[in-house]
């Protein structure tokens, strides 16, 4: 039976098609495996199926393209300077929607023994904000607002709330705020609380997971003096007519640090004085998806991978029953 794969050939079209392993031997630090489930990126990879990255003339996300974003595998052969997986050993990476992996030993990390495979994709989504628990200013049990509770805001509130601070979610849609409650997230609003003084002009950090030019601005409304806002929604589109002036205004009244919530601040692997890295992260994301102290259970709805028209149609108009869908190639 061939490997089979997703492909998008051109923007707004999702094709699962056949592929085939390379008949090269592994390489020495190679690992090659059978895909168990891959998870679908509701914000890379939309934006790469509807063609932004495109219009933007960058260099990734071109047509044809072979997506993914996070991947857990069973190992089935290892390269002979692999010493420390064997073949059997479940493990995660970061790979493609495909039926197959293989891997370099350096990008990929062992899952914990017993843990749920359909959990472990979630690892990469939870490292998009560790990158900010991990660099920020901030400390518990200061005041942090999370704008946007689809999955990276609402792990990323679950991940500092974990972490000892003092957590308020925001998102103008219901259903999103009924599962980041049912998740564990206490305050949760529908708008920033910028006339609430329990918060307003108390909070140390405001991590804007939208990508809406409204909840920057409001975002400022609440921070302390010299607190950071990190941008973690890439702003791909203009969804507002605010202008930059009302930003700027309020970030200079208030000395706001305004800055990137791009993962890749951090080093991709750890290295000597500097521990906190991409790897590292999500590292420590499987064990705390593993022991349950951050819960996946609202976020995500299990499909097979061959109609992902279909599924990323329905990603893209918010049609899914639930906001995340993980892709089971088991079968």
């Amino acid at each position: 039976m061939s490997e089979m794969q997703i492909l998008f050939p051109k923007a707004e079209q999702a094709d699962y098609v056949p592929c085939e392993r390379s008949a090269n031997p592994l390489g020495a630090t190679e690992i090659s495996g059978k895909t168990l489930y891959t998870l679908i990126s509701n914000g890379t990879e939309l934006n790469v199926y509807v063609g932004n990255y495109v219009k933007e003339g960058l260099t990734w996300g071109q047509f044809p393209f072979v997506p993914g974003y996070a991947c857990a595998f069973v190992v089935d052969a290892v390269g002979a300077d692999v010493k420390d997986i064997k073949a059997g050993d479940t493990c995660f990476c970061v790979g493609l929607h495909r039926s197959f992996q293989r891997v370099e030993r350096a990008a990929v990390l062992p899952v914990p023994a017993g843990m749920d495979p359909t959990l472990v994709p979630f690892a990469r989504l939870m490292n998009v904000t560790m990158s900010t628990l991990t660099t920020t200013t901030a400390r518990p049990p200061a005041r942090v607002v999370v704008t946007g509770l689809g999955p990276i805001g609402v792990l990323g509130a679950l991940m500092f709330k974990r972490c000892g601070y003092r957590v308020t979610g925001v998102d103008p849609t219901a259903a999103r705020r009924e599962a980041a409650q049912r998740l564990g997230l206490d305050d949760v609003r529908a708008a920033v609380p910028t006339d609430d003084p329990a918060l307003a002009g108390k909070v140390s950090l405001v991590l804007e997971c939208s990508a809406h030019e409204q909840a920057v601005l409001d975002g400022l409304g609440v921070l302390e003096k010299r607190g950071e806002l990190v941008q973690v929604g890439v702003p791909m589109a203009r969804k507002t007519e605010i202008y930059a002036q009302q930003i700027l205004n309020k970030m200079f009244r208030t000395m706001a640090v305004i800055r990137s919530g791009s993962e890749w601040e951090v080093p991709k692997y750890p290295t000597d004085y500097r521990k906190n890295s991409n790897f590292g992260n999500m590292a420590a994301a499987l064990e705390w998806l593993h022991e349950g102290s951050v819960s996946v259970a609202e976020l995500f709805m299990i499909a097979p991978p061959d109609a992902p028209q279909q599924l990323y149609q329905d990603l893209l108009h918010q049609r899914t029953a639930k906001p995340a869908v993980v892709l089971d190639w088991t079968a």
